[in-house]
């Protein structure tokens, strides 16, 4: 095997590795940090404990990026909004984060996204002034945050002919040009995630998905292998909650306030060629959009919606209709031709960890979620559990470390300052290296500097070069990369967050007896685990079936 087709040393998450670490750290010698939830925050703090020379356990009762994690726009934002509302420590702090990925961590998963703000009769000219002004100061904070302009370009004004180019789909009547503007966009969250995890083991973290948290303390956690049942100790001198939403569940005292933000999933075609995704303005807002955005694999995103939830934190939260029509309503005011209830082909919505601090009126309400601030927060409980809560997917990094500095200040640990601002993750390089890269644009923009190693796989065995579903660009390659080096344990893993091929239910049940097939080939069991077929590691893998529980 060729050094191009390795996976970064020690990096690679398996079902045998978990098995070895769960039985070497239920039960066993004292870790110096625990950390509760593995969504980016969590594999963040992670990455930063280990990074900094801590011995570090990271657990989750699901898998990588199970909850919120996966659920976001994709966007990695400079923090306009937060200006526009007058929060410019958290705007800046966006911007600096948005560098800090696009230009030294991880530029294979983040690039520059165009987007277009159409100019419409529903826009006022007064509106489109304010609009240009944010644009103009979103790139003030790209200068204060010193990323470069060739990271991300400058705004500037269209004409109705370069706005009608970019976005074909927009209704011509009325149209007297539009705004160009630029921001982050990740490949994907959940490859975020994975990539900080994976990042996080190589650093010697031990990264033990399935097990989760029944009850904390300051000195550790009682767990539960979701695989087996069995419930075990994990002794830690310090003790990291970032179980997002589910976070009071664990440590009393903290009060979330959840706010669900909805994305439809509609196919390509539908909407025509976009090369710039859309800022549509919601009619009687200032500052607020429905964001349209391509995604390169047959598939467009429209989102978001800022909703209160209350009551119970599901696992999995559910898409109301109120939400899908208030976005196709959005939509439809600046299309040509409207989109229809059964273009909707997926929907998916994930629930924003927001801290509540305020006090409800006199009716018993507070502020709504989306003027609830992005600021994330730090709190210790009594018995020294450090609770990192709120913030958002662009600044999990700054999240991360501040959590970390909390925990060592608290329990009195010996670590130097977190190094993680200059530390690439799994994949990354600089994007004059990832431009060489032997191996599809596709994969590189997945996979970074580990693309060839995953087209090694599809050159050895021709069958894992076909795609496992027609007009989506997955192959088999993907599939037993996952297995055996990005800690997948089953079909779920695999669809829903390696590849997310799930989003559409109907190309997730196309896809299922291919995956399946594959894995009884690789393994014979029918469920992903004891991969050895093509190398993998072998060991015990999931059920297909896991409790539904919270934690």
């Amino acid at each position: 095997m060729s050094p191009a087709d390795r996976p970064a040393a020690g990096a690679s998450l398996s079902a045998a590795r978990r098995s070895r670490e769960v039985a070497d750290t239920v039960g066993g010698p004292e870790v110096d940090v625990l950390v509760v939830g593995l969504g980016a925050t969590g594999a963040g703090a992670a990455l930063d404990a280990a990074a900094r020379g801590l011995s570090v356990a990271a657990v989750d009762a699901h898998d990588l990026a199970f909850g919120t994690s996966r659920w976001s726009s994709k966007l990695v934002h400079g923090g306009l909004r937060y200006l526009a509302s007058a929060q410019v420590d958290v705007a800046h702090e966006s911007a600096v984060e948005r560098g800090v990925l696009m230009e030294r961590t991880a530029p294979h998963l983040v690039r520059a996204q165009p987007f277009v703000l159409p100019l419409t009769p529903l826009v006022s000219r007064g509106q489109g002034a304010l609009a240009w002004a944010g644009f103009r100061a979103g790139d003030a904070l790209r200068l204060a945050a010193r990323t470069a302009r060739a990271t991300l370009p400058a705004p500037r004004r269209l004409s109705a002919v370069e706005t009608r180019h970019l976005a074909p789909v927009l209704r011509p009547d009325g149209l007297r040009g539009g705004l160009l503007s630029w921001d982050g966009r990740l490949t994907d969250d959940a490859r975020l995630v994975t990539a900080l995890a994976r990042t996080a083991a190589a650093r010697g973290a031990r990264i033990l998905t399935r097990v989760r948290a029944l009850e904390l303390t300051g000195s550790g956690a009682r767990v539960r292998d979701e695989l087996t049942g069995e419930e075990g100790v994990i002794r830690a001198r310090a003790v990291v909650n970032a179980s997002g939403v589910w976070a009071g569940a664990l440590v009393d005292g903290i009060r979330i306030r959840p706010s669900r933000g909805t994305h439809l999933v509609l196919r390509s075609e539908r909407l025509g060629p976009l090369p710039a995704g859309l800022h549509v303005p919601v009619p009687g807002e200032t500052n607020r959009f429905v964001l349209v955005l391509p995604q390169g694999d047959g598939r467009v995103y429209v989102g978001l919606t800022d909703e209160p939830v209350d009551g119970d934190v599901p696992d999995v939260p559910e898409v109301p209709e109120t939400d899908v029509g208030f976005l196709l309503d959005v939509l439809g005011s600046v299309l040509d031709a409207p989109v229809h209830r059964e273009d909707v082909v997926g929907a998916f919505a994930g629930l924003r960890p927001l801290l509540d601090t305020t006090a409800p009126d006199r009716h018993g309400a507070g502020p709504r979620t989306a003027d609830v601030s992005r600021r994330h927060a730090v709190l210790t409980s009594s018995e020294g559990v450090v609770t990192v809560v709120g913030g958002k997917l662009t600044t999990y990094r700054r999240m991360a470390e501040d959590a970390v500095d909390a925990a060592v200040a608290a329990r009195g640990l010996v670590a130097g300052p977190s190094p993680t601002a200059t530390l690439p993750l799994v994949g990354a390089a600089a994007p004059q290296a990832l431009a060489r890269v032997w191996a599809p644009g596709r994969l590189v923009r997945h996979y970074g500097t580990e693309a060839p190693a995953v087209q090694a796989l599809a050159a050895r065995d021709p069958r894992l070069a076909e795609r496992i579903l027609p007009g989506h660009p997955v192959t088999g390659a993907e599939l037993v990369w996952a297995l055996r080096h990005e800690g997948a344990l089953d079909e779920a893993d695999v669809l829903d967050r390696r590849t997310r091929v799930g989003l559409v239910p109907e190309d997730r049940a196309a896809a299922l007896a291919a995956v399946r097939e594959l894995v009884g080939e690789v393994g014979g069991t029918g469920a992903i685990g004891g991969f050895g077929g093509f190398g993998g590691a072998g060991g015990t893998g999931g059920t297909g079936e896991f409790s539904a529980e919270r934690g």
